[in-house]
């Protein structure tokens, strides 16, 4: 990849090799974002260390060669650093969040809020450079009024819906702008469930902190424990058996399939359609007490670990998930023909909700949603470690990305996922399920990058081994929802209030995995 203007340190950075980790000077931080760009590549993460030797501000880029991580150190006592939006709009509330927890701020970002601190804590005060006890108060905090956008003009009115919501769902607060029901502008503000993981990270053992992982956002708790295990699988430069990655897969496709069941049930009922609900529920239902009875737990928390996985399965095991698979791919093919042919809920989802390619790609719109907007992105595909390289997987793309494309994503993901199960089921090698990690007495790191049933999970490790004393020194946990979500902000443009909880559950975006 050779890029005008580009130094050869950087020219070399961006060579063909699956993970690059570098350190850069000011000079370099804006070239090397617009070679990324320029070069059809797309910003995975920014976030802010201020561990020893010195603060520094941290971005990983995907390029069709994988992952380039590059570092900023901030010299002396300077706290600020080139604006990445111009290049990037999906970095502004990842700027914001760095702001918050650390300090550093984006010089001439044009949106310089606060995002995660909604003033539990005081605006001068920063999480991940001071040391906080669990239940500290900060008598000098206030609550802050957040300074919305306002819009102006004859009939214009302002709806404000939540943080609290009905039923159980997580908090986070849409302020609409609207003329009668059409919506002229959504903004959101989210933050509320910080639960301050990325510091509770770095006072974990490496080899426990999988757990934390895990719970980042519950409903992906496979992808994140995975993308933690290989991140630190990396930095102890250990590879796991080839048995305890079809493990890994095997539990990921499923952990894929229920999230895809629970939506399509979910968008069914928001569509008036509350037999798809009911239909749909229940094979969910059915498909989590199997995982408790195949893996220990509904949702498989704990069974991705440090060196591969919890526990193994047997031959009654896979005849079990064989024959699951069978039922639920014939009676998803039987749902999907009703939500196919009934013309009350296409009329819903057609048309509804739309963002097009040329957006998408505008602001970096990835994973499932991305995919129902055109953008190819898929790591068991682009970028597939074991067992995906050999598994072949089919992406599934639409273009037309309304939440009729992202059902039928949905969908086609269901019946690809249930295709490889039985793969992996018929080739489970032989071999142990778990390896020891021996970490490393010296400064060491990795990352873990794994495709979610959302999109991409993300984890940028860094350890400190000096005189065996092994910690964490800086966890950076990323969840695709940090780019979605300002997304969904357009995608309900033009469209009537009523049908926001339709196009925002076509979504489903992660409020846990988002707020950190």
């Amino acid at each position: 990849m050779k890029i005008p203007g580009l130094s050869l340190e950087l020219q070399r950075l961006l060579a063909p090799v699956p993970t690059w980790h570098a350190r850069i000077t000011l000079a370099d931080w804006q070239v090397a974002a617009l070679a990324v760009r320029e070069a059809g590549g797309r910003l995975l993460a920014l976030w802010g260390t201020t561990s020893a030797p010195g603060v520094a501000v941290c971005a990983a880029y995907v390029t069709a060669d994988g992952v380039v991580w590059l570092e900023l150190p901030l010299p002396g006592e300077q706290t600020s650093y080139p604006d990445l939006v111009p290049v990037f709009p999906a970095a502004a509330r990842m700027q914001r969040t760095v702001a918050d927890l650390t300090g550093l701020r984006a010089a001439g970002a044009a949106d310089q809020r606060l995002w995660l601190n909604h003033g539990a804590w005081p605006a001068d005060y920063f999480p991940l450079r001071h040391a906080t006890e669990a239940g500290q108060d900060f008598p000098d905090a206030q609550l802050l009024d957040y300074a919305f956008v306002r819009v102006e003009g004859d009939g214009v009115h302002e709806i404000a819906v939540g943080p609290v919501h009905a039923g159980v769902i997580e908090p986070g607060h849409f302020r609409f702008s609207v003329v009668g029901e059409k919506v002229l502008r959504l903004e959101q503000r989210l933050g509320y469930t910080h639960k301050g993981i990325e510091q509770r990270m770095t006072q974990l053992p490496p080899l426990q902190a999988y757990r934390l992982a895990g719970r980042v956002s519950g409903d992906s708790t496979v992808a994140y424990a995975w993308a933690y295990g290989m991140a630190l699988e990396a930095a102890a430069a250990c590879d796991i058996s080839s048995r305890a990655s079809h493990l890994r897969a095997l539990m990921l496709e499923r952990e894929r399939i229920a999230n895809h069941l629970g939506d399509l049930g979910a968008l069914g009922n928001d569509a008036a359609f509350a037999f798809g609900l009911s239909q749909f529920s229940r094979l969910r239902e059915d498909w989590l007490r199997l995982s408790h009875v195949v893996f220990g737990h509904r949702l498989m928390m704990d069974c991705v670990v440090p060196g591969g996985v919890a526990g193994d399965i047997d031959g009654a095991h896979i005849d079990r998930l064989n024959r699951q698979c069978d039922v639920v791919e014939r009676e998803v093919q039987t749902l999907r023909a009703v939500y196919d042919e009934h013309a009350g809920v296409q009329d819903r989802f057609m048309g509804t909700g739309s963002v097009s390619p040329a957006l998408a790609a505008q602001l970096g719109l990835t994973g499932l949603a991305g995919r129902a907007s055109a953008q190819a992105w898929d790591l068991r595909c682009d970028h597939p470690g074991p067992p995906y390289e050999r598994l072949q997987v089919k992406m599934a793309t639409q273009r037309s990305g309304d939440v009729a494309a992202r059902v039928a994503v949905r969908f086609d993901e269901v019946f690809e996922s249930l295709r490889l199960i039985r793969e992996i089921l018929a080739d489970l090698p032989a071999g142990p399920v778990r390896q020891v990690l021996a970490l490393p007495d010296h400064a060491s790191r990795g990352a873990g990058w794994v495709e979610g049933w959302r999109g991409e999970i993300f984890v940028a490790l860094e350890l400190d081994g000096a005189a065996g004393q092994h910690r964490i020194r800086r966890c950076h946990c990323h969840d695709p929802s940090w780019q979605n979500w300002p997304v969904l902000e357009h995608a309900i443009i033009g469209n009537i209030v009523p049908d926001f909880p339709l196009i925002n559950k076509s979504f489903n975006l992660s409020y846990s995995g988002h707020d950190l």
